[in-house]
């Protein structure tokens, strides 16, 4: 009996993998390409948040959520962190000569490494262009939500702030006990000893032990590198820091993580008083009637199918699916 419900589950995950894998490809489609009849505003979108000189403008980036790569549109219409609107945001900002000043709105446990770097380059490149850059953390801002904000020229946090987990994280789950217990035999053909690096279905080998975590060192040594450079700190300096505690925002400032205790209400006046004058305040993202009218229509048909409640746990299985990814993440 065991060995029937252990095979009726494999045969489950293999679908819902299979099945997830095809909502992915579809889902992580331009859907600004797919759907451009409906698109009502250019790409990427924005809005103003604050009439004044449209010659000198600060631009709000929302950076909240997993930072992670899942395609320019959330399967369910739900809120989520939008990477490719991230990307071309900053792209945006930083040929538009109008726009002297970037807020960044931090509130993430971090994410993918990959996804981290790709933001930190552009937003490097921003400052090369001439842009001033304040971060404001919110509830969180750890791991590679504190890498995003490490180039701002101001970094803010309140004392509520989560902030630091300065390190890297690889996990994989070991099955092989559990597919024991219920008479699952895994049958492997590989083309070299390390194709099997991580599976899961056996116990790590004192190479694969070793190669991995020397990936994590050198990915860690990346954010050493990065946090010294935008904080002006000594790699030793950092590395004091850095072994993946978070802090609160008050300690944060303390170390050196932080420069100034607010809200995003007070670096945006921060901001203000460096950019001078009386700039625009313009925020990207999918405000006011700037969503697609497809988003809505599918959004509105599986809320009839599913519940909030359900359409949550999908969403999660979704993203949680096994698979290994070098992470840039604080986990609660």
């Amino acid at each position: 009996m065991k060995r029937i419900i252990a095979v009726v589950i494999a045969l489950a995950l293999l679908v819902f993998g299979v099945m997830a894998s095809i909502f992915n490809a579809l889902w992580a489609s331009n859907w600004e390409d797919v759907f451009e009849d409906y698109a009502g505003s250019e790409y990427p979108p924005s809005f103003v948040v604050e009439a004044g000189d449209a010659n000198s403008r600060i631009a709000i980036l929302n950076i909240e959520g997993t930072i992670m790569d899942s395609g320019s549109s959330n399967m369910f219409g739900t809120e989520a962190y939008d990477h490719t609107l991230t990307v071309e945001a900053l792209k945006e900002i930083i040929n538009d000569d109008s726009i002297k000043g970037v807020l960044l709105n931090v509130d993430s446990p971090g994410g993918g490494v990959y996804e981290s770097a790709e933001i930190h380059k552009y937003l490097v490149e921003a400052k090369e262009a001439g842009k001033t850059i304040y971060s404001s953390m919110a509830g969180m801002a750890a791991s590679g939500g504190y890498y995003v904000s490490a180039p701002a020229d101001e970094i803010y946090a309140s004392d509520e702030t989560l902030t630091g987990s300065i390190g890297v994280i690889m996990q994989s789950i070991n099955y092989s006990q559990l597919a024991e217990d219920y008479g699952i035999e895994f049958e492997t053909y590989a083309s070299g000893d390390m194709k099997e690096m991580l599976g899961g279905h056996k116990d790590p080998s004192q190479e694969e032990e070793q190669y991995v975590q020397g990936m994590v060192d050198s990915m860690y040594q990346d954010f050493v590198g990065v946090v010294a450079e935008g904080r002006d700190m000594s790699e030793g300096e950092v590395e004091n820091l850095a072994d993946g505690r978070i802090y609160l925002g008050e300690d944060a400032m303390e170390n050196g993580l932080v420069d100034q205790m607010g809200y995003l209400e007070d670096a945006l006046a921060g901001l203000k008083e460096n950019v001078g004058g009386n700039p625009e305040v313009i925020e990207y993202g999918r405000g006011g009637n700037n969503q697609f009218s497809f988003s809505y229509k599918a959004k509105s048909f599986i809320n009839g199918l599913f519940g909030d409640t359900e359409i949550a746990q999908i969403e999660s299985l979704l993203k949680n699916r096994q698979g290994v990814q070098p992470m840039y993440l604080y986990e609660q």
